[in-house]
């Protein structure tokens, strides 16, 4: 090679050296937008977890009942090495089916709540890793995003950054009123719980890249009230952008029914607050505001989503009907055994009277599919009318709008596995967020379950399905059962089992009737 040769080498090898990007490496330590957090990494398994950092300032003095700020920054490093304050509750207690692994745990509370808490095996920014961001189930009344089922690690280890969040609850996170609505910019109130949650999707689209994650690869996913959070996220104008995959475990509110999915109108929910209001002899939201949040969270405050004109602007079947939502890919279902909470029942004559009185004309159709022949079979007829009239019914009717106006696909389940009961405990089968542990590899977050080689198995196969949904929106991956799109003629749903396997829904009439049942209604001019 002559002189002039070797020359213009060493000059293109420099201007590419000088011109390649910096790749920014990170152990315990990372540079958010609002300053340094540190965490702790695992030197075993490389795994490193970020706790209490925080997304939105403290919602609290003036704060409260407004929409999420942002936070200050920071000098130094924060320390978040520790889960943050969950939101305002009743104190959380393991009840009924709900042993400790699916319970907040015992520690402080407080509206300074406003955390997010991130688990990652990224060494460097470059890694781009998918993103599922949790959002915690709890009627919107409890939970937190340190319950030890939402843990984060196992997904980690699959090669997701995973994120788990806090959001005000109950009355601090849906209390609507005349004044709140007149102070904001938005004419809008009630729906802060909802308005954290975008909040902190904003956040982990401006900083997730920090910790190694794809801002464009996010995935919002959730069981019972974080289920809905997930609906109502992709029903919302807010929310456009900010994700690109929807997992919903048990929930949705896509169809209203008498009792349960049912959104108020921003004038219901500002009767509700005035009058909550006068209960607590406060004249005005400023006399409110300066009570003690101890003395607010005594008081039982009905909590969900409001058509406010701003976070949802329609009600949610409108919204879905126009194909207005955010259309990207769902993965849904619902478990087996969810109707067995819904107690008391009633013998085969007063559930056939009750039938009588709410299906009218169509009872005969009713009873077609939900048979009371005896008093056994009423008692399975309730239980099942439990588990579709909650939530099969809201996956059933997502899955159905989406097909009709949406381009995406969406992958549904019945998860019918039994969860193992220990001694002391009741067989509740496959309850109600019986499926969590399972589809984030927490099985081992459970001393007391006595967990089977079938148990482990399934936990393998489920969590894998959903780390490759948060990185293809397609659940399959080599070795596994083939998971098949759910849509009409065939309604292909994935039986999540010992022995996973598709086939035709089960109990499709009795989701049918519900379906046109409820739709009739719907369509039906107000009185």
């Amino acid at each position: 090679m002559n002189k002039i040769k070797y020359m213009a080498c060493l000059m293109v090898a420099f201007t590419l050296f000088a011109c390649a990007p910096e790749v920014k490496t990170f152990d315990d330590i990372v540079n958010t937008a609002e300053g340094k957090v540190k965490g702790t990494r695992n030197k075993d398994n490389g795994i490193a977890v970020f706790k209490g950092i925080p997304y939105a300032a403290p919602p609290v003095g003036d704060l409260r009942w407004k929409a999420p700020q942002a936070h200050d920054a920071w000098e130094g490093e924060l320390n978040c090495t520790n889960f943050g304050p969950a939101a305002m509750q009743a104190d959380p207690q393991p009840f009924y089916m709900w042993t400790e692994e699916f319970i907040a745990p015992a520690r402080r509370m407080s509206e300074d709540c406003l955390y997010l808490n991130i688990w990652t095996k990224a060494t460097s920014q470059v890694e781009k890793l998918p993103v599922i961001v949790y959002i915690h189930g709890g009627a919107f009344t409890s939970g937190s995003g340190a319950v030890p089922v939402y843990d984060g690690e196992a997904m980690a280890k699959k090669g997701i950054v995973f994120v788990t969040i806090n959001y005000r609850l109950g009355i601090f996170g849906f209390l609507a009123h005349p004044e709140l609505t007149a102070e904001s910019p938005h004419h809008a109130s009630g729906n802060y719980g909802l308005l954290d949650q975008v909040a902190a999707l904003r956040w982990i689209r401006k900083n997730i890249t920090a910790f190694g994650g794809n801002p464009d690869n996010v995935t919002i996913a959730g069981q019972s009230a974080g289920a809905f959070s997930v609906n109502f996220l992709v029903a919302s104008p807010l929310a456009k952008g900010l994700f690109h995959r929807a997992i919903a475990e048990s929930g949705g509110a896509v169809l209203p029914t008498d009792t349960w999915a049912r959104t108020n109108t921003l004038e219901q929910a500002e009767k509700s607050g005035a009058e909550f209001t006068a209960h607590l002899n406060a004249a005005s939201i400023k006399e409110l505001r300066a009570m003690p949040s101890k003395d607010l969270i005594k008081e039982q405050y009905a909590s969900g989503a409001i058509i406010d004109g701003y976070f949802l602007p329609e009600p949610m079947q409108e919204i879905f009907a126009q194909g207005k939502q955010n259309d990207v890919p769902v993965l849904l279902g619902w478990n087996e055994d969810e109707g067995l909470f819904g107690g008391p029942f009633f013998d085969a004559r007063t559930f056939k009277s009750k039938v009588q009185d709410k299906y009218g004309d169509r009872t005969r159709e009713f009873l077609e599919v939900f048979p009371a022949t005896t008093d056994e079979e009423a008692k399975r007829s309730q239980v099942k009318l439990g588990v579709q009239t909650t939530f099969g019914l809201q996956g059933f009717a997502w899955m159905v709008l989406q097909n009709e106006t949406g381009n995406q696909p969406v992958y549904q389940y019945l998860f019918t596995q039994k969860v193992p009961y220990g001694s002391g405990q009741e067989d509740f089968g496959a309850f109600h967020s019986g499926e969590i542990a399972y589809a984030y590899g927490n099985l081992d977050k459970s001393a007391v379950r006595p967990w089977t080689e079938a148990d482990y198995q399934l936990e393998k196969t489920m969590s894998a399905y959903w780390a490759q949904f948060a990185r293809t929106g397609n659940p399959n991956f080599k070795g596994a059962p083939e998971w098949y799109p759910c849509k009409a003629p065939e309604y292909q749903t994935m039986i999540l089992k010992e022995d996973p396997h598709q086939l035709t829904l089960p109990d499709l009439e009795q989701l049918d009737f519900l379906f046109d049942f409820y739709s009739e209604k719907l369509a039906q001019p107000k009185k």
